[in-house]
């Protein structure tokens, strides 16, 4: 299995493979979402450690189980042959009722054949009230808006 664009990177790629992430995690489908990258693949997102697709499965199935109607956005922060840095904010709610918003950056590594081998992610949680919800779904094709800082 490969996953292009490969690496090395150029810009015109590095934001191909953002917009696809961003696409395929909007899909909430743990399976697919895994399936771009390696099956030895290092994670770590907040305080989890993860080694390995399945677990990859497991930990975003138990995700978007938690975080409801869940809308994300990524952008390119840096790139270089074989690493993309991105920073990101979803919105999604739980099961209470309360919105949250969540800010994050991302460092990436890749395979020769294009899949992930290694991610790491630092995230922090804001609650935010219904009403200043801004990401609503997946991104309108060709709407490559900047994401606010707040």
């Amino acid at each position: 299995m490969s996953r292009p664009p490969f690496p090395p990177f150029t810009m015109e790629t590095a934001l191909q493979k953002v917009q696809a992430a961003e696409d395929a995690w909007n899909t909430r489908d743990p399976v697919r979402v895994a399936q771009a990258y390696t099956e030895d693949a290092v994670w770590r997102n907040r305080d989890e450690f993860l080694h390995g697709r399945p677990a990859v499965v497991v930990f975003l199935t138990g995700k978007w189980e938690r975080e409801l109607d869940y809308a994300l956005r990524k952008q390119l922060w840096a790139f270089t042959e074989t690493r993309i840095a991105v920073r990101f904010q979803y919105e999604c709610r739980d099961a209470s009722g309360q919105w949250w918003r969540s800010y994050g950056n991302e460092q990436w590594e890749f395979a020769p054949d294009g899949l992930m081998r290694r991610r790491e992610a630092s995230i922090n949680d804001v609650r935010i009230a219904e009403t200043e919800r801004r990401i609503l779904g997946p991104r309108e094709p060709g709407d490559r808006t900047d994401l606010p800082l707040q």
